[in-house]
């Protein structure tokens, strides 16, 4: 069955086109590679000092063989704060358990319909390595919202697999660096 449309304008038709080639947005063209990590035994006083730092929303904890064991994020901080003697809790005591996962092959808005029906702001694209399970990717509602907002591809430019990323040697000395800097010797 095929629907007639009344004819229109060239540019019209064009348009219309146009808009049926747009390829839609996939998970792995707006997520981010590289996921915020921290062991199951850091205090959460880290955790929040590092979310804000780095102005990201959730950190999936590692046990100690590097397996993605659960998430802490703000809900699970705020949660935290609310209890007596929160500066001594460490993540494992107040992570969400299991890592929510997305596949990074579906569309965008089928990707934000499933997160908002299991009640997660982010979710995480897993990676199994010799057995170890952890997570590789990650898309949040700040990923979403920043497509939304967005004027043009290039407000988008540093996500997604086509993201340009530092080498592995320029990370491995950035981090060092840092690390150096907060030890004082720099």
């Amino acid at each position: 069955m095929f629907l007639h449309l009344p004819r229109q304008s060239a540019s019209q038709d064009l348009c219309f086109l146009n808009l049926i080639m747009i390829e839609q947005k996939l998970v792995r063209d707006l997520m981010t590679v590289g996921v915020p990590t921290c062991k199951w035994d850091v205090p959460i006083v880290d955790i929040a000092r590092f979310l804000l730092e780095k102005n990201v929303e959730a950190m999936c904890v590692l046990d100690a063989e590097g397996h993605g064991i659960g998430v802490v994020g703000a809900d699970e901080l705020v949660w935290a704060y609310a209890r007596e003697g929160y500066e001594t809790l460490i993540a494992e005591d107040i992570m969400s358990e299991g890592v929510p996962e997305l596949p990074p092959d579906i569309s965008l808005p089928v990707a934000a319909q499933m997160m908002k029906d299991r009640g997660i702001r982010v979710a995480y694209m897993l990676h199994n390595s010799s057995g170890i399970i952890y997570p590789a990717a990650y898309i949040s509602y700040r990923h979403l919202l920043r497509h939304i907002a967005a004027k043009d591809e290039s407000e988008l430019k540093d996500l997604g697999l086509a993201a340009e990323r530092k080498s592995p040697i320029e990370q491995f000395i950035e981090r060092r660096d840092e690390a150096r800097r907060k030890a004082g010797l720099l």
